[in-house]
């Protein structure tokens, strides 16, 4: 099952017909709980399994029936979420390993949303009816430590203020009367993101300067109708472990050819290695030049729990 994503808003609704919530910059997870074992679940947008890798989250699982939707998130050295801050857990794939990065990094899940209670499907319901539902687990100490359910809020305005000078991501509306879309990018959940952060397909990198192996820079594009779009090289922010770590992903997607559909640039396209354009990363820029190239990109972490037809 996938999750129901929010569409891009254009401005806060108000009305009583909304509520508001606080945009959380981490990884979207839905966790299946039942009363034996095992005892819950993880699983990614894309549907794959990620319990492995967050071990204080399956210690929380509530001992009852239910699935729910929420975001996994750890808190950087200001004492913000981040989801860089999750780039070295969200890749493990052994107990030991990933017991040990929780007591370094512990985690804690946002869960926003009640799609199944003791057997009852609930994603018929409406969100008002979900929420009320969900609240009534914490009252009953149902869903409590490292699983926490955030506040909503009546007033979106001062919520998106609020989220903005605290330096938060941002924030989400959603209708009330909303039922849960399993997979549908739905104009009832609307998102409001403070940061210009997107994200784009890889489809080549280019070495340092002087070496032909440290990675240096990434070429990426935007998926549209008419297939890959060039929109730049991103070089900020990969220097460290990150670049041997984006080589094992992508030295096994080599292709002889660049997969953007419109030219790339002589100088940009000189010395790189083209990949398939599988591997969908995070940017943060300054928005688009007049030659719709991103302005001063820093990379900010690999996104397994999208696929390059998910930015279409």
């Amino acid at each position: 099952m996938r999750p129901m994503l929010a569409t891009r808003g254009t401005h806060v609704p108000t009305g009583e017909s909304w509520t508001h919530e606080v945009k959380w910059d981490g990884i979207r997870l839905l966790a299946d709980a039942r009363p034996a074992a095992p005892a819950v679940r993880l699983w990614t947008r894309n549907e794959n399994d990620a319990t492995i890798a967050w071990p204080e989250l399956v210690d929380a699982a509530p001992g009852r029936d239910l699935l729910v939707d929420g975001e996994v998130i750890a808190l950087n050295e200001k004492g913000l979420p981040d989801f860089g801050v999750l780039q070295d857990r969200m890749h493990v794939r052994r107990a030991a390993t990933a017991e040990a990065k929780a007591r370094l990094l512990p985690a804690t899940f946002m869960v926003f949303d009640l799609l199944r209670l003791d057997g009852r499907d609930l994603t018929g319901e409406h969100l008002s009816t979900r929420r009320e539902r969900l609240e009534g687990l914490v009252a009953d100490g149902v869903v409590a430590g490292t699983w926490q359910v955030p506040p909503s809020y009546d007033d979106g305005a001062m919520l998106f203020d609020a989220t903005l000078q605290q330096g938060l991501e941002g924030i989400v509306s959603k209708r009330l009367t909303s039922r849960y879309e399993a997979g549908a990018r739905s104009p009832h959940w609307l998102k409001f993101p403070h940061r210009k952060r997107s994200s784009y397909v890889v489809g080549g990198w280019r070495p340092e300067t002087g070496s032909v192996e440290r990675l240096g820079s990434l070429l990426v594009g935007e998926p549209t109708a008419r297939g890959l779009v060039y929109r730049g090289r991103v070089g900020s922010g990969i220097a460290g472990a990150r670049g041997p770590a984006l080589r094992d992903l992508l030295d096994p997607l080599a292709r002889d050819d660049a997969a953007f559909v419109d030219e790339v640039p002589r100088l940009d396209a000189h010395g790189t290695h083209w990949v398939e354009p599988l591997v969908v990363i995070d940017v943060e820029a300054l928005g688009l030049s007049p030659q719709q190239r991103l302005r001063q990109p820093s990379y900010r972490g690999v996104r397994p729990d999208l696929s390059p037809e998910d930015l279409m």
